[in-house]
C-alpha cells in the first residue's frame, strides 16, 4: 500500500494571491495531518511563487509526519535544504515561464550529479522527478539515489481510454525497472480523485504525492475529509 504525500503548494498559492498571510499552509499541513496524511511535499520554486522560505522551515519544526522538500539542482535551494534537513529532496525541473513542472528531470547533467552528491553527503534522502523511460531510470540508478518519483503527467492527461491504458501499461514497465533497480518507487503529477487507483494498484508503489487534486477538493469540503478521501482510494487496493 503506498503511502500519501501531501503537496501543500497551492494553499500558499492562494495566499500570494493577495500577498496576505492566509490561507496558512503550515496550517494546511496540519489538518493534512490530523486526516493521516503520511508526508508532507513542499516545492520551493526559485520565483517564490507560492511557498516561501519562511514556510519551509516553520514546516520542518512544527510537522509530526515526513517532510518531502522539492526543489531545483541550483546552489541556493541546496543550501536551503542543507539547513532545514528535509526527512527527502525530491530534485526537480524547474523553468520560470511554466505554469507546473512540464516533465521530467533530464538527469544526464552534471549539475544533477553534482547535487545529488552534495544532499547525500550531508545525510538527505534523495528522489529524482523523472519521466517514466529506461534511460531515465537507468540514468538514475547509476547517480546512486535512493528513489525516483515517476511523472505521472502523460497518464493524468490522456482522456482517451486507448491512450489512458497506454500510458497506464508505461508507467507499470517503468515501476518494474525501478524495482529491478533496487531504488523506492514513487509517483505523482496529476493524479485526482478519478485516476490514482491504477496507478496506487502497481506492483511496488511506495509513495504517491498529490496536491492540486486535495487542495481544490478542500476547498469544498475541508482539508481534513479532502485528505481522508484521498487516503481511502490509496489504499483501496
Amino acid at each position: 500500500m503506498p503511502t500519501l504525500g501531501v503537496n501543500i503548494d497551492h494553499v500558499a498559492t492562494v495566499r500570494q494571491a493577495r500577498r496576505t498571510i492566509e490561507p496558512d499552509p503550515v496550517t494546511a499541513a496540519a489538518a493534512a495531518e490530523n486526516a493521516g496524511a503520511d508526508q508532507i511535499t513542499v516545492h520551493l520554486r526559485e520565483d517564490r511563487r507560492h511557498i516561501q522560505d519562511e514556510d519551509v522551515f516553520r514546516l520542518r519544526e512544527s510537522l509530526r509526519v515526513r517532510m518531502n522538500l522539492e526543489c531545483a539542482c541550483v546552489d541556493e535551494m541546496l543550501r536551503i535544504a542543507i539547513a532545514i534537513n528535509p526527512d527527502q529532496v525530491c530534485l526537480v525541473p524547474e523553468k520560470r515561464e511554466e505554469v507546473t513542472t512540464e516533465g521530467g528531470l533530464d538527469v544526464r547533467g552534471k549539475h544533477v550529479e553534482r547535487a545529488v552528491k552534495v544532499l547525500q553527503e550531508n545525510g538527505i534522502m534523495v528522489s529524482l522527478f523523472i519521466d517514466p523511460d529506461e534511460e531515465s531510470i537507468s540514468l538514475s540508478k547509476s547517480l546512486a539515489v535512493e528513489a525516483v518519483e515517476l511523472h505521472t503527467g502523460a497518464y493524468a492527461g490522456a482522456h482517451d481510454p486507448a491512450e489512458h491504458e497506454k500510458q497506464l501499461a508505461v508507467l507499470s514497465n517503468a515501476s518494474q525497472l525501478v524495482r529491478e533497480l533496487g531504488m523506492h518507487l514513487h509517483a505523482g503529477h496529476g493524479l485526482n480523485y478519478e485516476n490514482v487507483v491504477p496507478v496506487a494498484k502497481i506492483d511496488g508503489m511506495e509513495e504517491l504525492n498529490i496536491g492540486h487534486s486535495i487542495v481544490s477538493r478542500s476547498i469544498f469540503v475541508g482539508m481534513e475529509d479532502a485528505v481522508r478521501e484521498m487516503k481511502r482510494l490509496v489504499s483501496s487496493q
